[in-house]
């Protein structure tokens, strides 16, 4: 679902937006990430680290489910909210159904790479054993801007 406001995910997006300025401040893709309790609290977060940790699997989404999984002990986040910036790519869907989330929640829609509807659809694949609830759009306009910013900004440097 995207286009419009889910509510009551616009304040926990900002957190996952301020993981993604941290990561966008050391020179990551500013894409940022936090798994919700099943309360609704914020049980994980993160931010790219791709570059620092020379990792192609460091996604946000990836370190804030793996956070997550050691911080309630067991790797079945079942009940939990996955929130991220930008629309999940096909491994960090995949990591979202293999980890059982309820929910995935983004902002940005990500036309070359996303696998929540906008390339693929891997969360709703039927094929699946695990579907997660997915609410697209989400502060949409704040995350894509972050992102136009940070490569408009690197373009910038790189003449």
């Amino acid at each position: 679902m995207t286009g419009e406001e889910p509510a009551g995910y616009a304040r926990q997006m900002r957190v996952a937006l301020a993981r993604a300025a941290e990561a966008g401040a050391r020179g990551e893709v500013p894409v940022g990430a936090v798994v919700l309790a099943p309360d609704g609290s914020v049980l994980a977060g993160a931010g790219n680290d791709r570059e620092t940790s020379v990792d192609p699997t460091a996604h946000a989404e990836i370190l804030a489910l793996r956070q997550a999984a050691r911080a309630r002990g067991q790797w079945r986040l079942t009940g939990c909210t996955l929130v991220v910036t930008l629309e999940p790519c096909t491994m960090c869907a995949g990591a979202a159904v293999l980890a059982r989330v309820d929910r995935v929640v983004y902002g940005a829609e990500d036309a070359k790479a996303g696998a929540a509807g906008s390339l693929w659809d891997v969360l709703r694949d039927r094929r699946l054993n695990h579907r997660p609830e997915v609410l697209g759009g989400v502060l949409a306009e704040e995350c894509a801007s972050v992102l136009t910013g940070f490569f408009t900004a690197r373009r910038m440097r790189e003449q």
